[in-house]
């Protein structure tokens, strides 16, 4: 029987919970820290869960995690399968659900810290509400925590080392490209080609979607090829998103922050870029309220003036459109590897064509 989005996410949410609560029953203690000092009390562990229990109840899309589940359950239609394999690839699926969720939202707390970022889901960002050194602590306690996981799956060791090593290395290169945002929003005069963004964003957003398909595809018994070109497309889906994320944080505004807080905070994004290709005249223009906008804050005139700048020589939807091409290419490279006859291969086309913006 083919389980319905609302039924998966309902899963999703219920293993989420189980996998991270503040109620730290023992068994979670052991497999989170092993044995501990008898004088560690649960108060000690509050300022690590609490900051990632919080961000994460605030909501979220949940697509990375349904993204992966998906990803399994296109193997498990297969009709060679018997019902144990395909019952075992839907469990596996189901249970690896949190990891990327959590990887995500560490990231996140970090991602806060790193851009000033007032706000996130509507809520002051974790730093401001616990403090830098707390929120710091807890972003990186919550990427390690991910991978208890894996090691609480019940499957062979093998298959365990295949899912921690591609989990990893999304990891090491989700910090590559935050590293080149990082660089690039920092030096006012740096100016990356178009192709670099593109590199940068599949690094640093790019890697969570490949890692929810890797995963997924790994965990259903995919081969070790097939599991690559998966994330390989993923990837590209992710820069997609990410690229129309950019748009809409020049348009309406991303939901809990302000509209042109990007601009503030220096970032080179795709329609500034493609701003720097097209009208090389007037890019001087546009560092000039760059500038007084990081200068002035978010109420700075200069943020208007330089949205309407980007509007006005089409960049913001030439932008769009590489984004919407991206996703497009990539989804349909997917259905292809997985099989375009599958329900779940159509949940998948129809979970991101849900997420492109009109």
């Amino acid at each position: 029987m083919t389980l319905q989005i609302n039924e998966i996410l309902k899963k999703i949410e219920e293993n989420i919970s189980s996998a991270l609560s503040t109620e730290c029953s023992p068994e979670w203690k052991s497999l989170a820290f092993g044995k501990l000092d008898s004088a560690i009390s649960d108060s000690h562990l509050e300022p690590l869960i609490q900051p990632a229990v919080e961000l994460i109840q605030a909501g979220g899309k949940r697509w990375r995690p349904l993204f992966l589940v998906l990803c399994a359950l296109t193997k498990a239609e297969n009709p060679e399968l018997s019902e144990d394999e395909r019952n075992s690839i839907t469990s596996n699926a189901f249970h690896l659900a949190p990891l990327v969720e959590f990887i995500h939202t560490a990231s996140l707390i970090h991602d806060d810290i790193e851009d000033s970022s007032d706000s996130r889901r509507g809520k002051p960002a974790a730093y401001i509400t616990y403090g830098t050194d707390t929120a710091i602590n807890a972003g990186s306690w919550l990427y390690f925590e991910a991978f208890t996981i894996i090691d609480s799956m019940n499957c062979s060791q093998e298959l365990k080392n295949r899912l921690y090593s591609a989990a990893l290395m999304e990891v090491r290169r989700l910090h590559l490209g935050q590293a080149m945002d990082i660089a690039w929003h920092r030096s006012k005069d740096c100016i990356p080609s178009v192709n670099e963004y593109l590199a940068m964003v599949k690094g640093k957003t790019g890697t969570l979607s490949s890692l929810a398909a890797k995963t997924g595809c790994i965990a259903a018994g995919y081969s070790e090829t097939e599991a690559s070109q998966a994330a390989l497309y993923a990837s590209e889906i992710g820069a997609g998103f990410q690229i129309i994320d950019d748009v809409i944080n020049l348009t309406s505004g991303n939901p809990g922050k302000l509209r042109g807080d990007d601009i503030v905070e220096g970032k080179k994004s795709l329609p500034v870029l493609l701003f720097a290709q097209k009208e090389p005249e007037k890019f001087k223009t546009l560092s000039q309220y760059f500038i007084q906008a990081q200068n002035e804050g978010i109420k700075s005139p200069a943020v208007e003036k330089a949205i309407t700048l980007l509007e006005t020589s089409g960049c913001i939807q030439e932008a769009k459109n590489r984004g919407i091409s991206l996703i497009n290419s990539g989804t349909d490279s997917l259905l292809e590897l997985f099989g375009k006859e599958k329900q779940s291969s159509a949940q998948i086309k129809e979970l991101f064509t849900r997420m492109i913006p009109a």
